[in-house]
């Protein structure tokens, strides 16, 4: 897939068409094009090197929504032995949005839950652009309970701007399936890690989130609402979106330091989408180095460390004066 730049991107992408400019002179046996590129090159490194270590919230965002960014089942190719999608909630259908199924992951049997969206118009439209209806969320459930049967480590991959908010959502009671996971994961007896991919939004994030460990890539986000949301709300109007990023402290440096995620997954530089593979291998390595510490528990301590976990978020301290 083409990689189309992000705005603040525009001058790597000119230094880089210079560079190749020179390279093509260069064949031609043009006098001095040689340490020029080299001087070229040199200086894309340290833009680079600028640009990507000092990302805002909102380029975090943007970067996050790039249509060429892998997707949960593009990473089930790459660092998957084995993959057997499973299907339907065994109650109303089979949700594309949300997809999950038996899996090798080096040497670990797991059950993968996932979010899933397009990288096209129409791959977007057949996954609803990872806006899950309830009976995605039932069929992760189903999942996730047949793991706990078997004493499979489950390991999910949360990718989405939130829930689907249509009518037909609401008629077969999102709020309700939402809620029902987030009891039950929480009376797993096997490890379970979430990894966020891209987008965490909201309850739709949250119901396939409560784990032992969650991660999250390096320009991911784990937020209550949406930038644009809470935009809308606060000051009536989207376009305050990169404020309201800022505002929600929803990056990965962020939720480290507010404990909220367990680790920071690095990425290649720009981003995911730029390698496949080295942010494939970097997820791998994080999801079976946490399955290896977490299966040294047992079923007691793994529930009892989950629930302290997470009844922890949110606490504070007043000071008097």
């Amino acid at each position: 897939m083409k990689l189309t730049p992000l705005e603040f991107e525009k001058p790597i992408v000119e230094l880089e068409k210079s560079i190749e400019s020179l390279k093509a002179r260069a064949k031609e046996h043009v006098a001095g094009a040689i340490p020029e590129i080299e001087a070229l090159e040199t200086r894309l490194k340290e833009l680079r090197q600028q640009i990507y270590s000092n990302l805002t919230p909102w380029q975090r965002v943007q970067i996050v929504r790039h249509p060429a960014r892998p997707y949960t089942l593009d990473y089930m190719k790459l660092i998957a032995d084995d993959f057997m999608e499973m299907s339907g909630d065994r109650c109303f259908g089979n949700d594309l949005a949300l997809i999950g199924g038996l899996a090798q992951i080096g040497d670990e049997k797991v059950m993968v839950i996932g979010h899933q969206k397009g990288h096209d118009t129409k791959q977007n439209i057949r996954h609803n652009f990872g806006l899950a209806h309830p009976e995605g969320y039932r069929k992760a459930l189903r999942l996730m309970r047949l793991a706990d049967k078997f004493g499979l480590p489950v390991v999910s991959f949360i990718d989405t701007p939130g829930a689907y908010p249509g009518i037909t959502s609401e008629e077969r009671h999102i709020a309700e399936a939402i809620a029902v996971n987030l009891r039950e994961m929480f009376t797993l007896t096997v490890p379970i890690v979430a990894v966020v991919l891209g987008e965490g939004g909201s309850g739709g994030a949250l119901g396939i989130g409560v784990a032992d460990r969650v991660l999250i890539l390096e320009n991911a986000y784990y937020s209550v609402i949406s930038p644009e949301g809470c935009a809308a709300i606060l000051w009536k109007d989207q376009s305050h979106a990169p404020k309201a990023a800022a505002a929600l402290k929803m990056t990965a440096p962020d939720l480290l330091t507010l404990k909220l995620v367990d680790e920071v997954i690095p990425e290649p530089a720009g981003g995911a989408h730029h390698s496949w593979e080295a942010a494939a291998e970097s997820v791998k390595a994080a999801v079976l180095r946490h399955l290896a510490e977490l299966k040294k528990l047992d079923e007691y301590e793994l529930k009892e460390k989950r629930y302290a976990k997470f009844r922890a978020f949110g606490e504070f301290s007043e000071v008097v004066s």
